[in-house]
């Protein structure tokens, strides 16, 4: 998969190199929408747009949008642009808001997922040899095989454990000692706390290295997994209608923000309200186009994270800054737009507190409610009802005056907040629609 240094050359081409290269996989991939799936070519002719107007890449913004309801809307199979006979994968959402979106994989799909896992592996800091210890959910999620395939493809010594089972990963991580751990960052953090509930130092464990994704985190989140474990913490990002984990990683050099693969994944970043192609820089809506998928090209698709795309740095390619939030999670209390990562961080700022929070959102009257449910930190279990009652008001005052809003905050007892093994629940909204 790579040359003698360890990095495909398109990660090292010059800009306009990757832009001739997107051109021409770009036309590619519009004109295989258009001519095999049907929805494709009625959104594209209501649009009074057809693949050969794409004349740059600036073009692409005359093309309409794909949101996840489209892909809802054609269930299960009707979004596959080559027949079912050729697709030798599916994978599906959970379905928990209406119906799964289901992603389907040629051979040729599921060896390029392989080839931009292993990449990204690669780009995290893994080697040739590494044991890696897959946390990440198996079956229809695309975590878990996505991971596995990229660290076989890379040459590394897989341990498929999925998620769960909490002490009995502590106990495998204690005697196949794995180099690296690919995990959702919440339940890295509940992993941590089983090596301090069975009096172990997690920082005495082999692992040198974590690949975090499936669900936003702070860099505040980083720095706590990090301390705990005294290893490096980097940021892989993917989604499943995109081709799963592995469209863009962290350079363990920089630390900078997920690399995007654009030789095989066009970004746009677009104002959420608007739907206007916005300049590098500035925050706005992530979307991403395909340009080498077969069984479901992907055609400026809303992925709703909310991030920036910056400059290159480590890699020729652009990179995404930390996804801020979703333009669907986004809370409105009493007038203030408020993500949930941005009530994380504050806690992360309170010394005595751990990572696990659950927020509730209710309506007294008119009046909007917000409860912030956190623990203290394990090693500060046994502290007093005052020390318990500082931690809650330096938490609340932390977020009325960064965030704009008033909370009450509940200190529950340690391991009372349920640990997700998937992507974590951090929001109960119980207003009525």
């Amino acid at each position: 998969m790579t040359n003698r240094i360890g990095l495909d050359a398109i990660e090292n081409a010059s800009r306009d190199e990757i832009a001739a290269l997107q051109l021409e996989r770009l036309r590619w991939s519009l004109q295989h929408a258009y001519d095999n799936v049907p929805h494709y070519k009625q959104k594209f002719d209501a649009a009074g747009t057809r693949p050969q107007d794409l004349k740059s890449l600036a073009d692409l913004a005359n093309f309409p949008f794909t949101t996840k309801q489209d892909l809802r809307d054609n269930y299960p199979f009707n979004m596959f642009a080559v027949p079912r006979e050729k697709v030798v994968r599916v994978h599906a959402s959970s379905g928990t808001t209406g119906k799964p979106t289901v992603v389907g994989y040629t051979q040729k799909d599921i060896d390029m997922w392989a080839h931009l896992m292993a990449r990204s592996i690669y780009a995290a800091g893994g080697r040739v040899g590494d044991k890696v210890h897959v946390s990440y959910g198996y079956g229809l999620f695309t975590g878990g095989l996505g991971a596995h395939y990229g660290a076989e493809k890379l040459g590394c010594t897989v341990i498929p454990f999925g998620g769960g089972q909490t002490e009995r990963q502590v106990q495998l991580i204690l005697d196949f000692e794995p180099d690296i751990i690919m995990v959702t960052p919440s339940y890295m953090l509940a992993i941590g706390d089983e090596f301090v509930r069975q009096g172990l130092d997690p920082a005495k464990c082999s692992l040198r290295l974590g690949i975090h994704g499936a669900e936003p985190w702070t860099h505040q989140m980083r720095e706590e997994i990090e301390r705990r474990f005294g290893m490096q913490a980097v940021d892989i990002y993917g989604l499943s209608e995109v081709i799963g984990p592995g469209v863009a990683n962290e350079c363990v050099e920089s630390k900078d923000g997920p690399v995007v693969w654009e030789d095989h994944f066009y970004p746009e970043i677009i104002d959420p309200n608007t739907g206007e192609v916005l300049p590098d820089g500035e925050l706005g809506e992530l979307v991403f186009t395909s340009l080498t998928k077969e069984a479901l090209p992907v055609i400026r698709y809303r992925t709703r994270d909310l991030t920036r795309l910056l400059p290159p740095t480590s890699r020729s390619m652009r990179r995404i800054g930390k996804i801020t939030g979703r333009s669907d999670d986004m809370l409105i209390i009493r007038g203030v737009n408020v993500f949930p990562s941005q009530i994380e961080e504050q806690i992360l700022k309170t010394p005595k507190l751990s990572p696990h929070y659950l927020i509730e959102v209710d309506r007294d009257g008119h009046l909007d409610t917000v409860t912030v449910n956190v623990e203290m930190k394990p090693e500060h279990a046994t502290a007093t009802s005052a020390e318990r009652e500082y931690a809650a008001h330096e938490l609340a005052h932390h977020i009325k005056s960064y965030i704009g809003i008033s909370t009450h905050v509940e200190v529950k007892a340690v391991g009372t907040i349920e640990r997700s093994v998937g992507k974590a629940k951090r929001v109960i909204d119980r207003r009525p629609r």
